[in-house]
């Protein structure tokens, strides 16, 4: 695969891992019920950008933090087009990944819990564990055995229903009804309807005093989460690297005409020209407006006569 060679190309040039961008630490190949997979194992890294932004509230960042993140993505960058000659081809907020969560608290590898692999033990009690008859296959019932399943269940679901009606019926005895108790049940049944209808008056009211009380509850909530994120958004390491390639080509060697995301798409593309190593600049330029300000610079609609994907956005 081209993306894998490139990958190897990015990792083989950085040795000391200074460039900011993915490193591919392994590759193979997995055979399983759709087909051969190519897998591949890159380096553990934090949110992307777009999280970032989200953190913001869209409001944009403070732009000495905006600069420092610009300085990496510029290293990268730099690396690729003038020492690999490649162009990343779809360059955009969620293809730029901090080196670390922004909330620490859902740093997987703080978290203490170690990766535990099934060994083949666990494997030997979880099929002792299974129906008789059952036949898995990459982890799932066959299709005969899950509708014989479904039908034992939708069975018993019944018989439960059946039984409950029964044990219902048989609490209740049938004794005859005379003149003076269908007048005191009706006069019970009054009582009842009154007393329900003041409980339900006070409820109504309990409940109008608890939706004001939630409503001030989430707007408290919503604003301790805001400034929460704000602290986090001050004290985030900003380091970031460069991912996803799998749209990348070689100045020398491109594979299509059609690249970029269509707010980060340059205007050679979308007017059908030749294009470099320039398009990837294009698009950070897209990016450090959108980290500073918290909206896109472009955004293509379509017309009467054209698709958005048509739009010129210069």
């Amino acid at each position: 695969m081209d993306e894998i060679t490139i990958l190897k190309q990015i990792a083989d040039g950085d040795p000391d891992d200074k460039m900011c961008v993915v490193k591919l630490l392994d590759h193979f190949k997995h055979s399983g019920p759709n087909g051969q997979h190519v897998c591949m194992v890159f380096e553990y890294l934090g949110d992307n950008l777009l999280k970032l932004i989200k953190y913001s509230d869209y409001r944009g960042m403070p732009l000495h933090m905006v600069k420092e993140i610009c300085y990496y993505v510029l290293v990268g960058l730099d690396y690729l087009h003038r020492q690999l000659s490649i162009i990343h081809t779809d360059l955009k907020p969620e293809n730029i990944l901090l080196l670390s969560t922004i909330d620490p608290s859902k740093d997987a590898r703080k978290s203490g819990v170690p990766l535990v692999l099934p060994s083949s033990r666990d494997k030997s009690l979880f099929e002792c564990g299974s129906p008789r008859g059952v036949k898995t296959a990459n982890g799932d019932f066959m299709k005969s055995q899950k509708k014989k399943i479904r039908r034992k269940a939708k069975r018993a679901a019944k018989g439960c229903a059946e039984k409950e009606a029964s044990e219902e019926s048989e609490l209740e005895p049938n004794t005859p009804r005379t003149p003076e108790s269908t007048n005191d049940s009706k006069s019970k049944a009054g009582d009842l309807q009154i007393h329900a209808t003041t409980h339900a008056t006070e409820g109504q009211m309990s409940s109008l005093d608890g939706v004001k009380d939630n409503h001030q509850e989430n707007q408290s909530h919503k604003k301790g989460s805001r400034s929460a994120r704000k602290m986090l958004l001050q004290s985030v390491d900003l380091k970031c690297k460069l991912v996803d390639f799998g749209n990348a080509c070689w100045t020398y060697k491109q594979f299509t005409s059609d690249i970029q995301t269509r707010q980060y798409r340059c205007p050679e593309v979308l007017l059908g020209s030749k294009y470099s190593t320039s398009a990837d600049l294009w698009s950070f330029a897209c990016i450090c407006f959108e980290l500073a300000t918290g909206d896109v610079l472009f955004d293509p609609h379509s017309g009467d006569n054209f698709d958005r994907d048509e739009v010129c956005s210069c």
